[in-house]
């Protein structure tokens, strides 16, 4: 018997939002798990900005209007089947709706609720707004990525994703597995801002060493290494070049026709300068293909700057099947890898309320009350 995905049997209540919760929603379906998402009645504004988003692939949608109280009832009986709910409103708001811890583990004692917020659910800031980017200034993170002249918003990937679902994900897996050793169910407080501040723990490290310091562009990984950043080509394009080993620096220097001996000492800082000017110097006067194929096969660490039309057509990326097409969208195929339990092709999109009749058919609701739901609006459908 094939199984598909190591989450198969797992059911999940996603509570819908923007950022961090749907990429985790995204990832627990992809590994297999079960995951209904309960949808808005209305849209968010920022749907306009991303009318085509693969982080809401293989789900099912139900809509609810959790202002009803019949709308809540019907939310309970889907977390009351869960083992997982995931949901990123601030602190206060599930309470405020009904659907707080309290209310949802007397129903289902064995529910891990996942939260995820940025600030977290205590602190100054807790009950206050903010995005990736506030996230990352408040822990330092920020202000050490960029030029010297300014930061640089690094996406949206550090907070929302990296420290927040991921951290997020860690979280209610964990718990899970606790569940299924016979513990009680339990909330988990995920927040990005702790996240973030987990992320950066090597250079906490670095600054208590006084090896890095708080200057841009000055350190070994914030593009102040002559041998950790990016240089422009003859065509306009970049060459990314990440040699930290000293074994793979040499290699470097060898195929740019640089001689190692004439040339400052890798790791003295007061060199970086001149040994920066050197690289550069040789890297812009070829193209990036020129520079790609003579590196290809070696250790130099040296690889093109991709844009994000050509990602996909990367020869290595392809041949590991990195991007597929779903239903005529570009995305990142489900990852990572399982020997024996493999994960499935995603499925497209659903919008909001794409399932309601089947979901609530499932939670027991006969067509009679199904009706009356969508009559008086506490539920819709596409």
């Amino acid at each position: 018997m094939k199984l598909v995905g190591p989450l198969q049997g797992v059911r999940v209540v996603e509570m819908a939002g923007i950022g961090p919760v749907p990429w985790a929603g995204m990832v627990l379906a992809d590994l297999g798990a079960d995951v209904i998402r309960i949808d808005r009645v209305a849209s968010s504004p920022l749907d306009r900005f991303f009318p085509r988003d693969p982080t809401k692939r293989s789900r099912r949608s139900i809509a609810l209007d959790l202002k009803q109280p019949g709308a809540v009832e019907v939310a309970l009986r889907a977390i009351e089947r869960a083992q997982i709910l995931i949901e990123g409103y601030r602190p206060g708001v599930m309470e405020k709706l009904g659907l707080g811890p309290g209310p949802c583990l007397e129903r289902n004692p064995g529910l891990v609720y996942g939260r995820m917020t940025g600030w977290g659910q205590s602190g100054p800031r807790s009950s206050t707004a903010g995005h990736d980017l506030n996230y990352l200034s408040l822990t330092g993170v920020l202000g050490a990525i960029g030029p010297k002249a300014h930061s640089v918003p690094p996406l949206n990937l550090i907070g929302d994703y990296g420290g927040g679902a991921m951290l997020l994900l860690v979280g209610v897996l964990s718990a899970l597995t606790a569940a299924q050793r016979g513990l009680p169910g339990q909330v988990v407080d995920a927040a990005m801002v702790d996240g973030v501040a987990l992320l950066a723990s090597l250079i906490h490290g670095a600054i208590a060493s006084e090896t890095w310091n708080e200057r841009r562009e000055e350190n070994l990984l914030d593009g102040g290494a002559p041998f950790y950043r990016a240089y422009p080509t003859a065509d306009g394009r970049e060459v990314a070049i990440g040699a930290l080993e000293p074994q793979f620096f040499s290699e470097l220097l060898k195929g740019l026709g640089l001689d190692e001996a004439a040339l400052p000492p890798q790791y003295d800082r007061s060199g970086w300068p001149l040994l920066t000017k050197a690289i550069g110097d040789v890297v812009v006067s070829e193209t990036m293909e020129h520079w790609e194929q003579l590196f290809a096969s070696t250790d130099a660490c040296l690889s093109p700057v991709r844009r994000w039309s050509e990602a996909a057509s990367d020869p290595h990326l392809q041949s590991r099947g990195v991007m597929i097409e779903v239903d005529g969208l570009l995305q990142a195929a489900p990852a990572p890898g399982f020997s024996h339990t493999p994960l499935d092709r995603p499925r497209p999109p659903s919008n909001a309320g794409s399932h309601t009749r089947q979901v609530l058919a499932e939670l027991g609701y006969d067509e009679a009350s199904i009706g009356m739901l969508l009559r008086h609006r506490v539920a819709t459908e596409e």
